[in-house]
Order: structure tokens, then sequence, then C-alpha cells
């Protein structure tokens, strides 16, 4: 069976809802890759241009929840301010959160392509370390 690249993401068959898979050297990395997983699962993103930047913290917190939370604020930033990221830079910010950065781009500069996420479910949720590597496995609800 042939390995995965050493970071990357993709969606994966499941009944009803979405569910994707990052992986990546780190864990900061990881998450960069979920949030591109998760954006690519409902939209086509060519001929986009990434425009400002947006920063988030996420706050202290285990690994699982730290993924979560990133994950839903890229929902609400959806629902609330009509933007997406396009690219992601996460960072440890040093006291147990995340760093992030996010060049994006509106919600009408995309094209939806398939069910858009309402929210981040627990259920089967899986992030941490594997091997050498880190990677997560999320099911999105639509």
């Amino acid at each position: 069976m042939e390995q995965p690249a050493e970071q990357g993401h993709r969606c994966v068959p499941h009944t009803a809802d979405v569910r994707i898979e990052a992986w990546a050297p780190t864990r900061e990395a990881c998450v960069a890759e979920a949030v591109a997983a998760l954006v690519e699962s409902f939209i086509d993103s060519a001929g986009a241009r990434p425009g400002p930047e947006r920063e988030f913290r996420a706050p202290p917190a285990d690994d699982e929840d730290l993924l979560v939370g990133v994950l839903d604020e890229v929902i609400f930033r959806m629902d609330t301010a009509d933007e997406l990221p396009l690219t992601s830079e996460v960072s440890d910010d040093g006291d147990g959160g995340l760093l992030v950065r996010w060049r994006v781009t509106g919600t009408d500069a995309v094209e939806l392509v398939g069910a858009v996420p309402k929210a981040v479910s627990l259920h089967e949720l899986r992030f941490g370390p594997d091997g050498d590597r880190w990677s997560c496995a999320v099911t999105l609800d639509v």
C-alpha cells in the first residue's frame, strides 16, 4: 500500500456527514491541514485570491479541544463574516494554546461543491501523535 505524503489531508466516505483526515510532521501543521481539508470539503477555491489576514488565538486546552476550537472558528467566521481561509499558518502560542493566522477570501468568491458544515462532531474525533507525525480524523455535521 502506498504511504501518504509526509503532510496532507483528504475527505473519506462517511454516512450522511463529512469526515476529514489530516497528517503532518507537527501538531500545528496538522491543524493547518485539517483547516484546508474542512474548507476543501465544500468549496472550489480555484481562482479565489487570498485577501486580508485574520488572527485567532485558541486558548490553552488539550490537543483535541484545540483542533475543534480552530475548526469551529472557521465555521463561525463563515457564518458570521462570510469569509473562509485560503491559507493557514498555525503556531504554538507558548502558553498551551495556538495562534492561527489565515489569509481569507469572501464566501462569494468561491464555488460551493459540497454540503456546508454546520458543526464539528466530537463523535470518533481523533487527534494526536501517530508514529513520527501527527494525524487527526474529524466528522463534520452538515
